[in-house]
């Protein structure tokens, strides 16, 4: 019997991605690709329509991920894809957009625009991809690298306590925090559904192996070993108090959904305090001639 297939073969998830920039720049063993494939297949079962979502990344290995997605995709400077994103969706409301950065980016550069959003609720997804170090400048400790990890900058181990992500953005007041590895696909693809269809600030934790710097420093030597260590330390508990998720090298590796309240966005107070005057983009002077000169009138620049 002939197994040939006589007709093209379609992967669903070319629909979200750029085939012609495939393959990507991630080391083999690496986890962010996988980290996509989930998002991609979450994105695709929502029926959101594409050409109204717009996908935000800082600098890092994880900040190449809008530059691989078919959308509306804006690479930004180190530590600001979170204030990017909510000019974003403060011009346009009906985007959706999603931020998609490393920790590095999301947490140590721009801790400070995380806490924030997390605390105004402004209406963004942000997947936070945590590999435990600076992968793409070098290898150097994070604020999420654990405490005892060997890093180019910590050679004997860190004498900082590593951040806790999910209990600073709870603590922040995210309305949606969980956190997977991407041993866990379904579950991750699953939860990231979940958090597309909701409102508010929704942040997901994905941790990611990183064969290339922190593997082999740390007995860890390629995303094989990697995914291993996921599943057998991995415990699922949905709803665990954030401040009993910290990771710790060589610990229980805490995943699950752990909040999911329900609270004003940021926009919605905005509009509730400000009614009729709120206007997300301002009227174009072609469209409202009191506003200013005409278009026939302006320069010829």
């Amino acid at each position: 019997m002939s197994t040939t297939v006589d007709f093209p073969i379609h992967n669903p998830v070319e629909d979200i991605l750029r085939m012609d920039r495939i393959p990507t720049i991630w080391c083999p063993g690496c986890g962010i690709g996988t980290s996509v494939n989930s998002f991609a297949y979450a994105l695709l079962s929502t029926g959101i329509e594409l050409k109204k979502v717009a996908i935000v990344s800082g600098i890092g290995c994880s900040g190449r991920v809008s530059g691989y997605t078919k959308m509306d995709s804006f690479h930004v400077t180190h530590g600001r894809a979170i204030p990017f994103a909510t000019g974003l969706k403060l011009a346009n409301p009906e985007l959706t957009v999603v931020v998609y950065s490393g920790d590095g980016d999301l947490t140590s550069i721009g801790g400070n625009h995380l806490i924030h959003a997390a605390r105004r609720n402004m209406d963004l997804l942000v997947v936070c991809v945590n590999n435990m170090i600076y992968a793409m400048t070098g290898g150097q400790a994070a604020a999420t690298t654990p405490g005892a990890a060997i890093s180019t900058t910590t050679p004997y181990g860190s004498f900082e306590p590593e951040l806790n992500i999910a209990h600073l953005v709870d603590a922040a007041g995210a309305s949606f925090v969980a956190r997977w590895t991407v041993f866990h696909v379904k579950m991750l693809e699953k939860t990231m559904k979940e958090a597309l269809s909701k409102k508010g600030f929704r942040f997901i934790e994905v941790l990611s192996p990183c064969p290339t710097l922190y593997g082999r420093r740390n007995n860890l030597a390629d995303g094989l070993a990697a995914m291993k260590d996921y599943k057998e330390r991995s415990k699922i508990r949905n709803g665990a108090p954030t401040h009993e998720t910290a990771l710790v090298q060589g610990g229980e590796i805490v995943v699950g959904k752990f909040v999911d309240r329900e609270r004003p966005d940021y926009l919605t107070l905005m509009r509730q305090q400000l009614g009729a005057n709120y206007h997300p983009l301002p009227p174009q002077p072609d469209e409202n001639p009191e506003a200013g000169v005409a278009k026939e009138d302006c320069c010829s620049c």
